[in-house]
């Protein structure tokens, strides 16, 4: 049974397990024990709290395998309303000589804003011996069933940001040849103060005039809106949910960001509310089912069978789930 729950007070432990298994360039959980604690408490109320849209907001789930913690996700209701949020956008800048008969199309970065009060998912990791056992999926996808369960609480644009080239040692090429330069200070540190603290440090010393991306070192260039190796299966499934990427990077390691409009999210536009009852056996349809709350929210992904209009899940499904008989779920079928 795998099953996504809340984060409770008492889960910091598995936490901070998971975080020392990210390892390096893993942003959001690149922080200490406090920072990490905070943010738990943070969810805690968070879950409990108003249904409001707030940048006080932040919501972790947990993948439980047989009670056992496998994976992690987050979701930040609100971001760059407290602390500025900001990317490099890649834009084209078409160049022309007619006297010397050539044309050029160069690539600059330009900081911007432009997620200011957009929605965040992510913190999304796996622990290795379970990244084939579908709990990634699950706990990526689950994130949108919440979303679908409250609405009001988060914005009508949602980002992700992915994890760039960043080596085992903590080398990042891109950082190398662009923040290293106006920052004066190692990748980890950078990424440690802007995971811990605020961003306002990135406004202070990044650059205010674009740079052009051929003027960089080749290694770094070739990284630029790469995704790191262990982060393809988290791309793959935000593409598989509509997310798109158009131009928005990392200012720090060069990774892609991507967005979509919260309502075209595919789990989200293709849920639908129903009513459940017990079943003696597992249906035929594979099915991703939450219990449409956001408090206790749980989600699972299962078979289900169809009376009418009403679902059926076993008794052990609808426990998972603290759903009884003729009360609604949320249902995403598997196509």
């Amino acid at each position: 049974m795998m099953r996504v729950r809340p984060a409770r007070a008492d889960d910091l432990d598995e936490i901070l397990r998971l975080a020392a298994l990210a390892g390096p360039g893993f942003t959001s959980l690149a922080v200490g024990k406090d920072k990490l604690a905070e943010r738990l408490s943070k969810s805690v109320k968070s879950f409990a709290g108003p249904a409001a849209l707030s940048p006080d907001h932040l919501y972790i789930l947990l993948c439980e395998i047989d009670g056992e913690v496998a994976a992690m996700s987050a979701v930040k209701a609100q971001i760059g309303t407290h602390d500025p949020f900001f990317n490099f956008r890649i834009l084209k800048v078409a160049q022309k000589s007619n006297a010397a008969g050539k044309r050029f199309d160069m690539d600059v970065l330009v900081l911007v804003n432009d997620f200011t009060g957009a929605t965040e998912v992510g913190s999304l990791f796996v622990a290795k011996p379970q990244r084939s056992t579908g709990a990634g999926r699950l706990v990526s996808q689950a994130r949108y069933m919440l979303m679908a369960a409250g609405p009001d609480r988060f914005s009508a644009r949602v980002i992700s940001e992915l994890r760039g080239h960043v080596s085992e040692s903590g080398q990042s090429p891109f950082w190398e040849a662009v923040g290293r330069k106006f920052f004066h200070m190692d990748f980890a540190e950078a990424d440690s103060i802007s995971a811990e603290k605020d961003n306002q440090f990135i406004l202070d010393l990044m650059p205010k005039y674009p740079i052009y991306s051929a003027l960089l070192p080749e290694a770094a260039q070739a990284v630029i809106g790469k995704t790191h190796p262990d982060g393809m299966g988290a791309r793959r499934l935000l593409e598989s949910e509509g997310f798109r990427h158009d131009g928005m990077i990392d200012i720090f390691d060069g990774g892609p960001s991507m967005s979509a409009p919260r309502d075209d999210i595919r789990t989200i536009r293709h849920s639908r509310r129903l009513t459940v009852k017990p079943a003696d056996k597992p249906g035929t349809l594979t099915a991703l089912v939450s219990n449409d709350r956001i408090s206790d929210f749980a989600c699972i992904y299962t078979h289900i069978g169809f009376d009418g209009e009403v679902v059926l899940l076993t008794d052990r499904d609808l426990s998972a789930l603290g759903l009884h008989a003729d009360e609604t779920a949320r249902i995403w079928i598997k196509r």
